[in-house]
């Protein structure tokens, strides 16, 4: 069987991983359907690396087609422990400018057309959603952007709408007032599925327009996004390597690596035999097969 340590999900903009050597792609069947694409394999910096376009390549899905179960899943097949989240995102405050990158550590779920957990036909799991991102992933992408010179900012809540249209006025203000900082339409879900699978989860987002909210600017468009998508792209394809290299061996103590351990509540002698079969890849390790 494949496999890779740490995956890398590429939003609007990146749609493949350069520098991979031993490169190949790999096309897995999960039990939530297939994957937004094929799995690209390989090694950086000797580390096994698993890549996936969120929306496949040529950008053929919107966000509220895109299979997240079926994507993390794959992940978790070929035994990814950190997963890196890339995405463009509209900032809503006027200190995050377009062309920086945000790390962010918060989510607001705003969708309502989306599978959103691993949990369901006679289980039943709550895992905390607290703090959603990896603290220690956070802090290592925050130093290794600012000695890379990279202009980039650590913390915020980033609000996930369905879309796919852009926000309206009234949205975007309504946003800024509630505090939040980011606006996107795909990585919460991915957050919450990364929890679930108790994976590690940095979110990587890169600013490509102020929404519609700023006075002084144009309302977000298609062409000013494709505009500042290619210095997001460019910084995160200089950060990429650097986290990879730097990422320790271990997880240590990290609780993402434990999240499910006090999180399923449904008793084990009534967790149906096929459902058991789907998810025995995630609760395996808590609950012993019945067989």
């Amino acid at each position: 069987m494949e496999y890779a340590e740490i995956g890398i999900i590429g939003g609007s903009g990146f749609y493949d991983l350069e520098g991979l050597e031993e490169a190949h792609s790999v096309r897995l069947r999960t039990p939530f359907g297939a994957p937004s694409e094929k799995l690209m394999l390989g090694k950086l910096h000797g580390r096994a690396v698993a890549f996936l376009s969120r929306h496949g390549h040529g950008h053929r899905l919107n966000p509220s087609e895109v299979n997240y179960r079926a994507n993390l899943f794959a992940m978790k097949m070929l035994k990814v422990e950190r997963l890196v989240s890339i995405t463009a995102v509209g900032s809503l405050k006027e200190e995050l400018k377009p062309g920086e990158l945000v790390i962010p550590d918060q989510y607001v779920d705003q969708t309502f057309k989306r599978e959103k957990t691993f949990f369901e036909n006679g289980i039943v799991a709550h895992v905390s959603l607290a703090d959603p991102t990896c603290p220690a992933l956070g802090r290592l992408a925050q130093r290794l952007a600012a000695e890379a010179g990279l202009a980039a900012h650590r913390g915020g809540t980033y609000c996930n709408m369905e879309g796919p249209q852009f926000s309206s006025r009234a949205e975007s203000l309504a946003n800024r007032q509630l505090g939040h900082a980011l606006i996107g339409m795909t990585q919460a879900v991915e957050a919450k599925l990364a929890r679930e699978l108790e994976m590690c989860f940095l979110p990587l987002a890169f600013v490509t327009d102020y929404d519609c909210w700023h006075q002084s600017e144009e309302s977000v468009t298609v062409e000013m996004v494709m505009a500042n998508l290619k210095q997001g792209v460019a910084a995160i394809r200089k950060l990429l390597p650097l986290i990879i290299r730097e990422l320790p061996r271990d997880r240590g103590a990290c609780s993402c690596a434990n999240a499910l351990a006090a999180s399923i509540i449904t008793a084990p002698p009534l967790i149906p035999e096929k459902t058991y079969k789907k998810l025995e890849l995630i609760i395996g390790k808590y609950i012993p097969s019945r067989l």
